[in-house]
C-alpha cells in the first residue's frame, strides 16, 4: 500500500513537472500561436493513442450513419480541438468576452443581460473551448459559482484553476459540492455547469437514443431557487477565435412530481446538448464514458 501511495506521488509529480513546463510554453506565445501549436500537437499524437477507441465507439453507436473516414475527420477535429484547449488555458485572463473585439462573438447575449431579477444556471458541455462561458458570465457582472470535476492529478489540478483565475467561485463535484453550491445561490450567486459527463448515481436521460446517467442537481436547483436556466456554448470558429451562443432559456416544470420535472428537465437539457454535439461534433469531447455500456 505505501509502495502504491509512493508510486501515485511520483506520477503525480511527474506529470505536475511536466504540465508546467508545456504551460510555461504555451504562456511565453500569443494566444494564437499557442492555439495553432496545441492543436497541431494534439492531432498529431491524439488519434494514435489507445484513448480515441472510445471516442471512436462512442461516435459509432451514436451516430451510426457516419463512416469510417467521417469518424476519423471527427477524432482528429476533436483532438485539434483539446489542444487548442489547452494550450489557450495560459491566456484565458486575456480574453475579454465584451470587449466587442474579434476574438469572441456574442449571440443571444444582450436579451440575458437585460434581466437580473432571478439568479441564472448558465449550462453548457465540453465543447467548444468550454471554460470561456462560465468566464463571459463573470465579466458580465454576475457572481458565478462553477461546479467541475477536479483533475486526477491535484498538482494537474490547481493549475487549471490558477488559469481560470479569481473571478469565479470554484467548486469541485465530490462530497461537499451540493452544500457548497446551495451555500453559493442562497448568497444569490448564479451556477456554471458542465452537464454532460457521466454520473453514476444520477438519473437516466435519453442522449443520443439512449439513456445516460445524467446528474439532476441542475433540476434540482432550478426549481428551488425560481431560475433561469440558460444553454450557453462556446463555438470554436477559426484558430483561437469562438462564436458565445446563449440559447432561449428552457422552461422549468413545476408539478406536484418532483422527479418527473427532474427528468423532464434534464431531457430538454441533453437534447439541447445533443443538436449542439450533432451540429458540430469534432467539437465535443467524445473520450467520455458517457454510456453505462
Amino acid at each position: 500500500m505505501a509502495e502504491r501511495r509512493l508510486g501515485r506521488r511520483s506520477a503525480h509529480l511527474a506529470e505536475g513537472v511536466a504540465a508546467r513546463v508545456l504551460y510555461a510554453g504555451f504562456a511565453v506565445l500569443p494566444i494564437d500561436a499557442a492555439s495553432a501549436v496545441g492543436g497541431f500537437l494534439a492531432r498529431s499524437i491524439g488519434p494514435r493513442l489507445g484513448a480515441s477507441k472510445r471516442a471512436r465507439l462512442n461516435l459509432r453507436r451514436a451516430m451510426p450513419e457516419l463512416d469510417d473516414a467521417a469518424i476519423e475527420r471527427i477524432v482528429a477535429g476533436m483532438w485539434d480541438n483539446l489542444g487548442r484547449v489547452i494550450a489557450e488555458l495560459p491566456h484565458l485572463r486575456e480574453i475579454e468576452v465584451f470587449s466587442r473585439t474579434a476574438r469572441v462573438e456574442l449571440v443571444g447575449a444582450d436579451a440575458i443581460l437585460a434581466d437580473r431579477s432571478r439568479p441564472y444556471i448558465f449550462f453548457s458541455g465540453h465543447y467548444g473551448n468550454w471554460e470561456i462561458a462560465a468566464l463571459g458570465a463573470a465579466q458580465a457582472g454576475f457572481a458565478v459559482a462553477q461546479i467541475y470535476r477536479a483533475a486526477n492529478n491535484p498538482l494537474i489540478d490547481r493549475l487549471i484553476n490558477k488559469a481560470r483565475g479569481d473571478r469565479i467561485e470554484l467548486i469541485p463535484k465530490g462530497a461537499v459540492a451540493a452544500r457548497r453550491a446551495l451555500a453559493a445561490m442562497q448568497r444569490g450567486h448564479s451556477l456554471a455547469l458542465l452537464v454532460d459527463q457521466k454520473m453514476n448515481d444520477g438519473i437516466p436521460v435519453p442522449f443520443f437514443g439512449r439513456d445516460a446517467m445524467t446528474a439532476p442537481a441542475l433540476a434540482r436547483l432550478a426549481r428551488r431557487f425560481d431560475c433561469v436556466v440558460v444553454p450557453a456554448r462556446v463555438e470554436r470558429i477559426a484558430g483561437a477565435r469562438f462564436r458565445l451562443v446563449c440559447d432561449p432559456p428552457l422552461a422549468v416544470p413545476r408539478t406536484a412530481d418532483a422527479h418527473a420535472d427532474a427528468l423532464a428537465l434534464m431531457t430538454a437539457v441533453n437534447a439541447v446538448l445533443e443538436r449542439w454535439i450533432r451540429a458540430r461534433p469534432e467539437q465535443w469531447f467524445w473520450l467520455h464514458r458517457r454510456w453505462p455500456d
